[in-house]
């Protein structure tokens, strides 16, 4: 309770110093060409790092004694713990082992190009320095660091592009979804004070973030779906960051409708810049607009003890190149502990990744789509500007030939990506046939660099 008059008391203070954010944003306009500008590091990146951290890697998917089913990041609403019994949570998260430098390092060597860590998940709990609320890193936890600053400073000292996830649902805040109890996550429930919230609460801390860390490049909504929410707000919210930072760059679930489409919404005026289809691959992507699937590493985004269901390396690197093939980016997720450490089979997967991505990068950043849709050996990626086609071999033939499906004019040149060595291509009865070598280069994906000398394939 006493961390509610805080709250309120605070609400109270910010409402009296920041009247204008009631008020409608200036429409964000800009043309297709300023756009393009805008997203061209993040379509070039195609790989990045999501985090799930907080609160809820202490309890680790456990709860007086019992596993509780689900993702472990909802353990306040899957196991029903009310928010007094949840937030003293805090007085146990004390990463002492967090090493920024280090997660950054995990990130870049596995060929990642941009970090997305949670600011604020859907337990409400932050991990910087809010002004707004002492329900934090720096005022609630024996840590008393600010998190998001220190890893902010890290990915930019080492080139990496840097972003957080901030949830519009909360379950901590009493204006917001706590009256819902013990339904947290109920998409019907109305908060009559649920606008104060916004305009107090959430919208001082999107300012505090956006102009109190430079680095930050995305912002990463979730937990949109909430009844009190709409696309016109993501809308205003939208066009608000914008006029602070008009770099931004913002995905789909700002807005309330993301449901189909694989995770973009079925209204295509609806705001963001992204799609986000969440542990799936659309089957044909989603042609004409961004998207970023996000994944697991295992089953749940945030830290459970019992969650073993890892994935191994080839599916990871070969979903990677599937996403790629179909014109999207993968973020991939890491739950650290509590005490601030990324498990160690997570680590050794992203090192392996890393290992792939060195000699084989070049099929994959700054690629686009295949031209040639799914063959059956494996993906397409292209890089039309250079005239280069990027065959990956996921299936190495027994016959050591492979048949460039799609591909209808003579390549000038088509080699092996790993040594560069020249492969003979010769006409076959189904196209233009390559005969490769006796050993496999990869046994997760070889990739072939088929030279057009056009935009990437003839037709």
């Amino acid at each position: 309770m006493q961390l509610r008059r805080v709250v309120l008391t605070l609400s109270c203070v910010i409402v009296s110093a920041v009247p204008a954010l009631a008020q409608s944003a200036a429409p964000h306009a800009e043309t297709a060409a300023q756009k393009d500008a805008r997203m061209a590091w993040w379509r070039d990146a195609r790989f990045g790092m999501f985090i799930h951290w907080g609160l809820y890697s202490v309890p680790a998917g456990t709860w007086h004694g019992e596993r509780v089913d689900g993702l472990g990041e909802w353990i306040m609403a899957r196991a029903k713990i009310p928010v007094a019994e949840y937030a003293p949570l805090a007085k146990q998260f004390n990463p002492v082992q967090f090493d920024a430098d280090a997660w950054v390092k995990t990130a870049k060597d596995a060929g990642m190009k941009y970090i997305i860590i949670t600011s604020k998940h859907h337990d409400g709990f932050a991990n910087f320095d809010s002004k707004v609320s002492q329900y934090d890193i720096v005022d609630a936890t024996p840590y008393h660091r600010d998190a998001i600053k220190a890893l902010a400073s890290a990915a930019h000292k080492a080139g990496l592009r840097f972003g957080v996830y901030y949830s519009i649902m909360d379950w901590h805040h009493p204006d917001a979804q706590s009256t819902a109890f013990p339904d947290y996550n109920s998409r019907t429930f109305h908060s009559p004070n649920f606008q104060r919230y916004v305009e107090t609460y959430m919208k001082p801390q999107l300012r505090e973030l956006v102009t109190q860390y430079p680095e930050i490049d995305v912002l990463w909504f979730d937990g949109e779906w909430v009844s009190d929410w709409s696309d016109a707000q993501g809308q205003q919210l939208y066009d608000w960051l914008h006029t602070m930072r008009p770099s931004l760059i913002i995905n789909n679930r700002v807005g309330h409708s993301r449901q189909g489409m694989g995770g973009m919404s079925a209204n295509k005026d609806a705001p963001g810049d992204f799609g986000t289809p969440e542990q799936r691959v659309p089957p044909e992507g989603l042609p004409g607009v961004d998207w970023e699937t996000c994944m697991t590493l295992n089953d749940t985004w945030g830290f459970q003890t019992f969650d073993d269901n890892w994935k191994d390396t080839k599916t990871l690197v070969r979903t990677l190149v599937d996403v790629a093939s179909k014109g999207g980016n993968l973020l991939l997720n890491v739950g650290p502990t509590s005490q601030g450490v990324i498990p160690a089979q997570s680590v050794s997967r992203l090192r392996e990744m890393g290992d792939w991505m060195r000699a084989n990068g070049e099929s994959v950043y700054g690629t686009t789509a295949s031209p040639f849709g799914l063959p059956a050996w494996g993906r397409y990626t292209a890089r039309p500007s250079t005239g280069k086609l990027y065959a990956h071999v996921f299936d190495w033939p027994k016959n050591k030939q492979i048949a460039l499906t799609g591909v209808t004019a003579k390549p000038r040149s088509v080699y092996l990506l790993a040594d560069k060595k020249p492969l003979a291509v010769e006409q076959g009865e189904g196209g233009w046939v390559v005969t490769l070598p006796t050993v496999r280069p990869s046994a997760i994906d070889a990739v072939l660099v088929v030279e057009t000398g056009g935009t990437g394939a003839a037709r």
